[in-house]
């Protein structure tokens, strides 16, 4: 069977969902930039950008401009799991946000499509970034689950990403990245996304519009060093030859890193530390 590329199908609910409206009606608008700037440096823009940034709708509007600047021009966010506990009381959980085109959306819940979404069945299980190209072509994806995935690249929707974003209490959210274009993102572009994605999952889900993430870390200096460069795409190898001291050593620092952070990965680690002020984008 002809293979027809891959697109992201999960995000869409029902008239009961609280999907944002605006973000559907208009398109996302680009940040201006004349010249094509590197990702680090987009990646940069959009955390000073967010900075100061509560309010969920325009945050959501800066992760779009800058998955758009990657070339990814529909983005959506998706919390699938809010269990309250009782520092909820006075929080409202963040709602879906997406700019996919309406005339998909419509499509989507008019035929259920939430109910047999093969990206979101997949999707739970996972820690890491899921292509859409992968659940095509996974021997468990049924046909009519296939027909779902080819429906909406028809409406441009045609590749991309869906990242898994776990949070405390069992919380649990998507955010999903599509280009129009069917080459797959590169996967140096799809650490970025996940970056902007944690990073935009972390201020949606603060109670008080901030991360939660204690300022004062303890971090040693040599520590900061390892996580500034990890943070700028520097494997363990290239960060012992900058500084002077051996991979073991480096991985060493960062495991630190990751355990005064509590976090269990570099991605994650980097932006526990751009949001600490640990790290300057």
């Amino acid at each position: 069977m002809h293979r027809l590329p891959l697109a992201p199908s999960e995000l869409v609910e029902g008239p009961e969902s609280q999907i944002s409206e605006e973000s559907s009606r208009c398109p996302v608008a680009r940040v201006p930039n004349t010249t094509r700037q590197p990702p680090a440096v987009q990646l940069g823009n959009y955390l000073d950008q967010a900075e100061d940034v509560v309010q969920p709708q325009k945050l959501f509007d800066l992760l779009a401009a800058f998955a758009q600047e990657l070339d990814c021009p529909w983005t959506a966010y998706r919390p699938l799991v809010h269990r309250p506990n009782k520092s909820d009381l006075l929080y409202s959980p963040p709602i879906t946000m997406l700019n996919y085109p309406n005339e998909w959306q419509k499509r989507y819940w008019d035929m259920g499509y939430d109910k047999t979404d093969p990206v979101i069945r997949k999707v739970r299980h996972r820690l890491n970034p899921l292509r859409w190209a992968d659940v095509y072509a996974d021997a468990n994806t049924t046909e009519n689950e296939r027909r779902i995935l080819e429906e909406a690249s028809m409406f441009g929707l045609r590749s991309g990403i869906t990242i898994p974003l776990p949070g405390p209490d069992d919380n649990f959210a998507i955010a999903s990245f599509a280009k129009k274009a069917n080459e797959e993102i590169p996967s140096d572009i799809i650490t970025y996304l996940q970056l902007s994605a944690l990073h935009f999952h972390i201020k949606v889900n603060a109670p008080d519009g901030r991360s939660g993430i204690q300022q004062q870390c303890g971090l040693s200096l040599r520590e900061k060093e390892c996580i500034l460069w990890v943070s700028r795409g520097k494997s363990s190898w290239d960060i012992g030859r900058i500084l002077g001291i051996s991979e073991n050593t480096v991985n060493f620092h960062i495991k630190n890193v990751m355990h005064k952070l509590g976090c269990n990965s570099r991605t994650v680690a980097v932006v526990n530390a751009l949001k600490c002020g640990i790290i300057d984008s």
